[in-house]
């Protein structure tokens, strides 16, 4: 918890490097740590109301001792038993912790007094922009961000089918059913250890959420076609697009994070994929670009965004670096990335802007604002891009909410640049 909050990097990341200084940690320890650590994130706001109203430090212990008493009910003399100093034990508890599991006693988490963002989780920077987003809605969706995400997994349809898959999850004892939207996905209904499913090792399935894999098949790839996906990171949906395109065709991964490619390099290997090149940019402006303007049928642009959209999976970044970042300069950046992107669309090809936040600002409002700039792209509805999507929250573009649809929360964008006119000189009929 103390390298959670003071180290500059998501939780799972700290999480990750964690255990593996620590390989002496069982599996079930593992995840009951897991369990209790992320359930502390997820009351985070909570914990540090209780804390600030009977005068204490928000600090990871004083957090952990209040979850104890107020969520997991557990007396005074339980804790002192638990915090014991041994050798895998938190120290001792001192008078002054002793004296504040006293006062919460008998009282639970949720508390009338508490502002409506404390009880929902909800940080200031993001509440107001979620309420105009949410309306009378903003309670229910705020509440389902606070519930853990599913497991979901996308099958790679080159090394095997979705009802292989179910069937081998059910040999492993683990219940399972197709995805309600994406034709590749299954959502397990169970907590396994990831390292035992030997179809994760093979790369027969990739851990995808479903509304990312709905994204992913938007770009709508065809066998033989140029790609790009400009922000690719470690290549979740590259993966996707590329065995959409049965391994034929060319797709290029770019990001202007060197590690991030390097893994995603190494997961495309595994899932049998030979169409991906990998691309480091220095930025959203690479030279590279200018090099390949105009040469892509398909351009996807996942836009590094304030992440509202993943809370579920990633509490830890409500309270990080947007309210240091500033959501004006997040949009900022996506509108140039957005931009220079655009450049790589050929004439009749398509451009997939994406996000996987719940912020009109970076979703509809920048869309509008990129055709406005740019005369020569126009949106294409969702119903004709992908008819079979009838329950999206927008009229025209794919929007993915937790409490509606029970993904994460995603935006994404069709837009197409129109076909060149003809030369100049050659009459209707000639060009016709």
């Amino acid at each position: 918890m103390h390298e959670v909050d003071s180290v500059a990097r998501p939780a799972d990341a700290v999480v990750s490097a964690w255990f593996r200084a620590r390989r002496y940690v069982g599996d079930r320890d593992r995840g009951q740590i897991l369990e209790l650590l992320y359930a502390l994130l997820r009351h985070h706001a909570r914990l540090g109301w209780w804390l600030t109203r009977h005068g204490r430090e928000d600090r990871p212990r004083n957090r952990l001792l209040a979850w104890l008493t107020l969520k997991e009910g557990k007396t005074p003399d339980q804790i002192e038993r638990l915090f014991n100093g041994a050798k895998f034990a938190p120290a001792v508890l001192t008078d002054h912790e002793h004296a504040l599991l006293v006062k919460l006693q008998g009282c639970t988490l949720d508390h009338p007094g508490m502002p409506d963002e404390v009880r929902l989780e909800c940080p200031s920077w993001a509440a107001d922009a979620l309420r105009r987003r949410f309306k009378e809605a903003f309670g229910n969706e705020m509440a389902a961000l606070l519930t853990p995400a599913p497991l979901d997994l996308r099958v790679n349809p080159i090394k095997s089918t979705r009802e292989a898959m179910l069937g081998a999850l059910k040999d492993l004892g683990l219940r399972a059913q197709p995805s309600a939207m994406a034709p590749y996905g299954i959502r397990v209904h169970e907590r396994p250890s990831l390292a035992s499913l030997p179809m994760l090792k093979n790369g027969e399935v990739e851990i995808q959420d479903e509304g990312s894999q709905l994204v992913a098949m938007l770009v709508d790839a065809r066998p033989g076609e140029r790609v790009v996906d400009f922000c690719a990171g470690a290549g979740g949906k590259t993966l996707a697009i590329a065995a959409q395109m049965n391994n034929r065709g060319h797709v290029v991964a770019c990001d202007v994070m060197e590690g991030r490619l390097k893994r995603g390099a190494e997961r495309f290997r595994q899932a049998g994929l030979h169409n991906i090149e990998t691309r480091l940019l220095a930025s959203e402006t690479d030279r590279w670009i200018k090099r390949h303007k105009g040469g892509f049928d398909r351009v996807l642009v996942d836009a590094p965004c304030s992440g509202t959209g993943t809370w579920r999976r990633n509490p830890d970044a409500r309270w990080r670096a947007q309210e240091e970042q500033g959501l004006d300069n997040l949009v900022s950046l996506q509108a140039r990335i957005l931009a220079s992107a655009a450049r790589l669309v050929k004439p009749g090809g398509r451009l997939v802007y994406a996000t996987c936040s719940l912020m009109p600002e970076e979703n509809e409002d920048q869309v509008a604002a990129f055709l406005a700039a740019h005369p020569a792209f126009r949106a294409v509805p969702l119903r004709e891009a992908a008819p079979q999507l009838t329950n999206s929250a927008h009229a025209d573009y794919l929007s993915l909410t937790p409490a509606r649809h029970d993904t994460d929360g995603f935006f994404a964008a069709v837009m197409q640049r129109e076909a060149s006119p003809p030369p100049s000189g050659l009459t209707k009929d000639r060009a016709e």
